[in-house]
């Protein structure tokens, strides 16, 4: 029997790619994550990708959200919050676990689950612990997902101050005088770990940064300017993280770097400066995200020095096997050379943040900037590489 005059099914139109932009988190960043979230799911082409938003709460669990980038903003000097925007107070979402299925699986008490469908990409946007430091990526590797960003490796020692600083000294990377305190070290003998940093103190003067080694976003830390605010200043670091990071000054100028995965390797960007904020002691959280204190893009310096830091970048981002994107955050001291204080395989991502400003300064806008980590992850498989 001929089927040529049988009616032909119309062929189905290629699904979008789907990605699920996951933010919130456990860590003490949990409102930056939001505020990040919402800049991205308002520049992601929608005419390119279908976009499903989970957000995990304070607590850990995975909400379905509402897609509203306009309620993720800080209004009042006041942060958003997963809670405010998830749809249910007890639903769930459900990755897969199995890398041969990719379908996400909404479920709430009394009542059957709710398949949400396919997720071919992950873009999360998680800072701090628990997102950031090669916990979601595990996840996400051993469900066979695709994401934005650095692997675990990368993810684990971007996160550790004293890890990185580590990778970056084997490297040949010039890293400021510091000293670790681990958390054994003040349960063995309290009075020997306080004396370790007053020794430190000793050789390289005051002030000191007392920093929480597994955060980021400025919280937790202190600039101290004598011993009398140090009991205070490391009580402040430990409510982050059990284990701190003790930095000398180091005096010059603050210079920043972001690098992009481009199809042929990693880029960097036109470097920017943060300049001293009069209103603050340091370039803290109130001033990046409450104060928005501006930074200079591109940073006044030489050709020669604006070559050195973009090479520098890279040279990081290659140290620490980072994938994706990074900002490089640079000390240029007042002899001239650069010492790199820490990388983030996550920055900050608000259109007003350094790195998506250092890039739009490249030539790169942020909707494009969104698209090109996107399709880097894509391109990418799971898995080792």
């Amino acid at each position: 029997m001929s089927t040529e005059n049988l009616p032909q099914s119309p062929e189905q139109p290629p699904r979008k790619p789907r990605v699920a932009v996951v933010f919130g988190g456990r860590s003490s960043e949990h409102g930056i994550s939001v505020v990040t979230a919402g800049a991205v799911l308002r520049a992601i082409d929608r005419t390119k990708y279908d976009v499903l938003p989970i957000g995990i709460t304070r607590d850990g669990r995975w909400a379905l959200t509402a897609d509203e980038p306009d309620r993720m903003a800080i209004v009042d000097r006041r942060q958003p919050d997963v809670e405010q925007l998830a749809e249910s107070n007890e639903g769930g979402v459900i990755l897969p676990v199995d890398p041969a299925n990719r379908e996400v699986v909404y479920s709430e008490p009394g009542s059957v689950p709710k398949a949400l469908g396919e997720v071919d990409v992950v873009f999360p946007v998680l800072h701090g612990p628990y997102g950031e430091d090669g916990t979601l990526q595990g996840l996400l590797e051993l469900s066979g997902v695709p994401y934005v960003g650095a692997g675990v490796l990368a993810s684990a020692v971007g996160q550790d101050k004293e890890y990185m600083k580590r990778v970056f000294t084997s490297f040949g990377l010039s890293v400021g005088p510091h000293v670790v305190i681990r958390p054994r070290e003040w349960e063995r003998d309290e009075s020997a770990a306080r004396k370790k940093i007053i020794d430190f103190a000793g050789e390289h003067g005051w002030p000191l940064f007392i920093k929480p080694a597994r955060a980021g976003s400025s919280i937790g830390i202190t600039k101290v300017d004598s011993l009398e605010g140090l009991g205070e200043a490391i009580e402040e670091a430990q409510r982050h993280d059990p284990k701190i990071i003790v930095e000398a000054l180091l005096r010059g100028r603050e210079i920043e770097c972001g690098v992009l995965e481009f199809e042929d390797g990693p880029r960097a960007s036109v470097p920017a400066e943060i300049p001293p904020v009069q209103s603050h002691a340091y370039y803290d959280f109130e001033a990046k995200y409450i104060d928005s204190a501006p930074g200079l893009v591109p940073a006044p310096l030489t050709p020669e020095q604006t070559a050195e830091v973009q090479r520098l970048a890279v040279d990081a981002f290659d140290a620490a096997s980072c994938e994706g994107l990074v900002r490089a955050d640079f000390f240029l001291t007042e002899d001239g050379e650069f010492v790199i204080n820490e990388i983030n395989t996550m920055p900050g991502f608000t259109p007003i943040s350094m790195y998506p400003q250092m890039w739009e300064a490249s030539g790169v806008a942020y909707p494009e900037l969104v698209d090109r980590l996107i399709g880097a992850a894509l391109r990418r498989p799971t898995g080792l590489r």
